[in-house]
């Protein structure tokens, strides 16, 4: 589908129905064609018309166009190509027929497994009575996967350890010099993120719990990060930016109205160092001092004042220039639960118990109740949505018998999950590759951008943080997932900082991304479900405790 934007082709209609079902329900019926103008009326893949599929073509296939004109041979064998990935053109046999009006090209050598290609038609196409094609046309087709390991096999723990220590590098290896948080991403140089440093801060835990690092470096560097947010980092009435500069701690503004605060970043760092505060508790000097350096933080975020003048929900943004101008309520059911048990845990700033309910719960309309692929979803849009919405949350807080008025939240992180494996291993859009083996759609980057994949949002981009976060819910499933990422696709996919962020095999695409805040849920939930580390941990705070209760939260742990 995003090939098909930039692309614009002659007769989208036809290459939308051929090779992208959902897109023609998002695209404007293509302009007519020019009067006489070169049509192409047919494709075949293989010496067959497609049927809605251009994705797990063989290595050996060749591809058949029919036109509406007789070609000037010529010009077609200059402005008729395949070209691997949309850009390198690939050696071509053409064999013209029909008058003419049709021609088959055959790649010289053997198309690469798992790799999009683009049959493109450029607009200097002459037919033998000189008239052109009105459009460009590009027709996006991708090859089968090589099914091989690609890597020997090891035991299935040996293999989470190697999944969690080379994802705990990013943030370990690659974070900012100067404050030690995490950049947003491998290429944001100092431009560092508020929710994924939290993030950060848990999977350095982790490290030093299997032993990746030794406990005083750890200390060290979460000391670090915690001096910089404590004495330099810009805040908003104790709320953090989403972006800052990880030198002078400025905030670099996320989008043109969102330059300030933003509770939600803040309560993923809040998490994630509420959890350190509870790990450190020895009564050495450095310890004592990361502890009160915390508590300071913690204690100067006014989550009050994000109520807006108590007006019965928080909201997410605020900056001294613009005000309340984003105007977004924080609303579920979404990844900012543990935004509202963060504020109502806020030994000094603390929202109330209504703010919960008319906020947060919307008085009751996050309630699903409807059950997908045979499973009860309690709360949220249908079929689930994204999968981050089970992960972000519950990095520290623990699911496990954990219920309010509106659910049981070990039912709703579980089955969302199953809805999302399910979903994936059904497949209804027909996405290449996807299987039971081969699951996952949550936010992250893709081929033409950046989006919050979900079944209802489904592009055809699988996201490994999504399987692999949810390891304590899917075990099973997401173990499956973790041994197909690795031995089948770990030569596209698999680098010293982990997985990177997603892939399409549709078009053969695969990010050369990480980002901070899908790299981080994979190193603690992973942690989550092999000891739990992280869940005691953040639980075990006595705030968090009374805040839980007061928004009248039951769980063993209370």
């Amino acid at each position: 589908m995003a090939f098909f934007r930039r692309s614009t082709p002659l007769l989208f209609a036809l290459t939308c129905v051929l090779f992208t079902a959902s897109c023609e329900e998002e695209t404007p019926p293509p302009p007519a064609a020019k009067p006489n103008g070169i049509m192409l009326t047919v494709f075949h893949i293989n010496d067959a018309p497609t049927s809605g599929k251009s994705n797990g073509i063989p290595l050996n296939s060749t591809f058949t166009l029919y036109f509406s004109n007789a070609l000037d041979t010529l010009s077609a064998k200059e402005n008729i190509a395949v070209k691997e990935k949309g850009y390198d053109p690939i050696a071509l046999n053409y064999q013209f027929f029909k008058g003419d009006s049709a021609v088959k090209l055959t790649p010289k050598t053997k198309l690469k497994t798992g790799t999009g290609y683009v049959v493109a038609i450029n607009t200097a196409l002459k037919s033998k009575v000189g008239t052109n094609p009105a459009y460009y046309v590009g027709i996006s087709v991708g090859t089968m996967m090589d099914t091989t390991d690609k890597f020997p096999r090891i035991s299935d723990e040996t293999l989470l350890d190697s999944i969690q220590y080379n994802t705990f590098q990013y943030f370990w290896n690659y974070a900012h010099p100067n404050s030690g948080l995490a950049r947003e991403r491998n290429t944001s140089g100092d431009l560092v993120t508020s929710g994924g440093s939290g993030m950060g801060i848990m999977a350095i835990i982790a490290g030093v719990n299997r032993g990746f690092i030794t406990r005083a470096q750890g200390l060290a560097r979460i000391q670090k990060m915690a001096s910089f947010l404590k004495n330099t980092a810009q805040t908003f009435h104790g709320a953090y930016p989403h972006w800052l500069d990880g030198n002078n701690g400025k905030v670099i503004p996320f989008s043109g109205d969102d330059n300030g605060g933003d509770l939600v970043e803040t309560s993923y760092l809040i998490q994630g160092l509420l959890t350190a505060r509870a790990y450190f508790d020895q009564s050495s000097s450095d310890e004592t001092q990361l502890r009160s350096d915390i508590t300071s933080i913690w204690e100067k975020v006014e989550w009050d004042w994000y109520t807006k003048s108590n007006s019965g929900s928080l909201y997410w943004h605020w900056s001294p220039s613009l005000g309340w101008k984003m105007n977004m309520t924080i609303r579920g059911w979404n990844e900012c639960l543990i935004t509202y048990v963060l504020a109502a845990s806020s030994p000094t700033h603390p929202i109330d118990l209504a703010t919960y309910q008319k906020g947060w719960a919307n008085n009751g309309s996050i309630k699903n109740g409807n059950s997908f692929y045979g499973f009860q979803l309690p709360l949220g849009e249908n079929l689930g949505g994204p999968l981050f919405f089970s992960h972000y949350s519950f990095l520290g807080l623990d699911p496990r018998g954990l219920s309010d008025a509106y659910a049981n939240y070990e039912t709703q992180t579980t089955n969302h999950s199953k809805i999302n494996h399910a979903y994936c291993k059904a497949n209804p859009r027909q996405h290449y590759g996807y299987s039971d083996e081969c699951w996952g759609l949550t936010a992250s980057d893709n081929n033409s951008g950046y989006s919050a994949h979900s079944p209802n949002n489904d592009l055809g981009v699988i996201s490994p943080t999504a399987a692999l976060s949810s390891m304590p819910y899917t075990p099973t499933e997401s173990m499956k997932a973790a041994r197909f990422f690795y031995y089948k696709l770990g030569d596209k996919i698999w680098r010293n900082q982990g997985f990177t962020d997603a892939f399409n095999l549709n078009v053969g695409w695969f990010a050369t991304s990480f980002l901070a805040i899908d790299q981080g849920p994979i190193v603690v939930m992973i942690e989550n479900h092999r000891s739990q580390l992280l869940w005691k941990t953040f639980t075990s705070d006595a705030e968090v405790k009374a805040g839980l209760k007061k928004l009248q939260f039951t769980a063993p742990y209370l």
